[in-house]
């Protein structure tokens, strides 16, 4: 196993107050595994991955992490990410200058770039272009996993095709696991293995992506797919949605955290002793 998440919980404390969004997560990533965490903004998607990496200050983080692998992320949105005042060769030597200088060129021209892109500035590159740079500063560090938190939220549908498939293309040439964060179901059937849906700092349901979309078993999960367009439906038929938002991380619902929402609820779901959702 390459990494592996026991209960993991993160904390903040603020203005009197404690915040906790990640409650208590686990999960497996295998050698050169495809793996997605899965759910809506707001849910501790983001903030689990990051804690691995060692990448939140201020906060209280408890749970178990073991394994050592060599870990590179991909951000949501290049135009932040990136400097807009160095050139791009300068920020990908600076993501590994601690091991030697990068092979700039070789590792533009591995993720579909020219070699003069290395002079240029983030500015006058398109979004599917920054992307591909932020794929190349990964990959200059030689990562065991790599991390996408929502790669292709900025991007356009076609843009984000080449992207995933080039993320899968490089995964597969070098060996590397991959984590993929998102809210996007398609996305996931597409380019994941094994899937975690996660809600309210806790992940609600797991298994296999096949498995688990053809037979989602937890409320939440079958309110994602729904909510999923088809092609196929009427034009006049109603986008399908899942009422009201996540809740506040200070101020989680008491029993199972998606009852305020859930369509299915019971009585018990609302109990301080809920366990088990009575629908899965």
């Amino acid at each position: 196993m390459l990494l592996k998440v026991e209960h993991l919980r993160v904390a903040f404390r603020l203005e009197g107050r404690i915040s906790v969004p990640v409650r208590d997560v686990s999960f497996e990533i295998p050698e050169n595994g495809r793996i997605a965490l899965v759910g809506e903004s707001g849910c501790g998607k983001s903030l689990s991955a990051l804690s691995i990496g060692g990448l939140v200050d201020r906060a209280e983080i408890s749970g178990r992490i073991t394994g050592a692998p060599r870990i590179s992320y991909i951000f949501q949105n290049p135009m932040q990410s990136l400097n807009p005042v160095m050139r791009i060769a300068t920020q990908i030597e600076e993501a590994v200058r601690a091991e030697g200088r990068a092979d700039v060129a070789a590792l533009l021209e591995s993720v579909g770039l020219a070699r003069e892109t290395a002079r240029k500035y983030p500015c006058q590159l398109s979004g599917g272009q920054q992307q591909r740079v932020m794929i190349a500063m990964a990959l200059a560090a030689s990562p065991d996993l790599l991390i996408a938190d929502e790669p292709t939220t900025a991007l356009d549908v076609t843009t984000q095709k080449e992207v995933l498939d080039l993320v899968d293309r490089v995964a597969d040439d070098r060996g590397m696991a991959v984590l993929l964060i998102t809210h996007n179901l398609g996305l996931v059937a597409e380019h994941s293995q094994f899937m975690n849906v996660m809600y309210a700092g806790e992940i609600v349901e797991r298994g296999p992506v096949n498995e688990v979309l053809r037979n989602p078993r937890h409320p939440y999960t079958r309110g994602l797919i729904a909510a999923v367009p088809r092609l196929d439906a009427p034009k006049d038929a109603p986008l399908a949605d899942i009422p009201g938002t996540v809740p506040a991380p200070w101020n989680w619902p008491t029993g199972c955290a998606f009852h305020p929402r859930c369509p299915e609820a019971q009585p018990s779901c609302s109990s301080p002793s809920f366990s088990t959702c009575p629908k899965m």
